[in-house]
């Protein structure tokens, strides 16, 4: 029998959407503010106070805010940008498009982290930056890393994706780059549906930031439209398509209200998988390293198919069956065949990576579940255990 019904399928990543984010978005229609407007000012002014960052601009996704965030750099064809085999494939498409080539150093298989050994045996002539990934909201050596950076000359690019509430040594990932770049996507901490931000220490990187995000255009459209007055803009760079509409915002500025109650309540789910879960014989994540805060926004076991007697994939199968989403993050980047063809990138160049991506699954962990909901996780991974 399944644990839940048919009818009652558990999506993985589902947000937690309250009144207040319906009730702004409908204002927002009526307003006539439907593209980027005030709201994405208010939620950019919101989020640098949140994060502690002097500056920041507001995207369309992370992916885009990346992008933005390389090309603001100013690297050129043929320069190296190391980052993490264990990501999406936004993190290393990201610098594809900025018209570099991307470099992969291992991670480390307790903290799943890009390994800072590993980004030192990569570094060569050509190396300009470094894009480390804070995976499932894990801080990363940051101390370790930006030495590397002080070192060689580098510039650093935070992917935080995961890392909203993330802080490491007292301060909040994103914050230690030149840039940090964070998702809004609907599975995400703070969730816009779709959308980004870049944050920045300098004012004049956060306004390359924006001027490139917007056609390269000198002047934010809802300035030119507002009741200021028509503004003139002057075309400074081939921008890009990336901004924020106020609908996105709209959504975003209430989640963000909510930020520190719904890791609360993330908290409490990531405790009671950890004591569901210790004595199976699955990986469950390691405890956070001192003087850090885990955003708890991936809830990763690993299979090993020796230990479990069935295989990450076959799980996947039998926790559908049991009407309970998954998610995979990530089969590792040299495991696809785009990567393979045009870097020639092979599996043993990143081992704990491949090995990773081969054995993890992640586990619903959003605010919005209920104990019951938990639970319903738990029987359903003994189930497929069969435990």
């Amino acid at each position: 029998m399944p644990v839940r019904s048919k009818d009652n399928f558990l999506v993985f990543g589902a947000p937690r959407i309250e009144q207040d984010e319906i009730d702004e978005v409908v204002a927002s229609m009526k307003s006539g503010w439907i593209g980027t407007g005030p709201k994405v000012a208010r939620f950019e002014k919101d989020f640098s106070q949140y994060v502690d960052a002097p500056y920041a601009a507001a995207c369309n996704s992370c992916t885009a805010a990346l992008h933005l965030s390389l090309v603001a750099l100013g690297l050129k064809p043929g320069d190296e940008v190391i980052t993490t085999p264990l990501t999406f494939c936004a993190s290393v498409n990201a610098i594809i498009h900025a018209g570099c080539t991307p470099v992969l150093a291992d991670v480390d298989p307790v903290t799943q982290n890009i390994d800072p050994v590993s980004i030192r045996e990569k570094i060569t002539p050509r190396t300009r930056a470094i894009l480390p990934v804070h995976f499932a909201g894990r801080p990363c050596d940051m101390d370790s890393i930006m030495a590397i950076a002080d070192q060689h000359g580098l510039k650093v690019v935070e992917d935080c994706a995961h890392a909203i509430e993330t802080t490491y040594k007292g301060r909040h990932a994103g914050t230690f780059g030149n840039f940090g770049c964070f998702s809004f996507y609907v599975t995400k901490n703070v969730c816009t549906g779709e959308g980004g931000m870049v944050i920045a220490r300098d004012e004049e990187d956060i306004r390359t930031v924006k001027v490139l995000g917007l056609h390269g255009m000198s002047a934010d459209a809802w300035k030119r439209f507002s009741d200021e007055g028509y503004k003139h803009y002057e075309v400074v760079h081939a921008g890009f398509k990336y901004n924020m509409m106020d609908i996105q915002a709209a959504i975003g500025i209430h989640q963000l209200n909510r930020v520190e109650e719904n890791f609360k309540r993330r908290c409490e789910i990531w405790d009671m998988y950890q004591e569901a879960f210790r004595a199976l014989p699955v990986g469950i994540p390691a405890p956070e390293e001192p003087d850090t805060r885990h955003a708890r926004h991936l809830y990763t076991i690993m299979l090993d198919p020796v230990a479990c007697g069935i295989d990450r994939d076959q799980f996947l199968v039998r926790l559908t069956k049991e009407n309970i989403g998954a998610g995979v993050h990530y089969l590792a980047i040299p495991e696809h065949p785009y990567y393979q063809e045009r870097y020639g990138w092979k599996l043993e160049d990143t081992p704990h990576a491949v090995a990773l991506g081969r054995e993890t699954i992640s586990l619903p962990l959003s605010a919005k579940l209920t104990d019951d909901d938990v639970a319903d996780v738990i029987k359903a991974v003994n189930i497929c255990l069969g435990a």
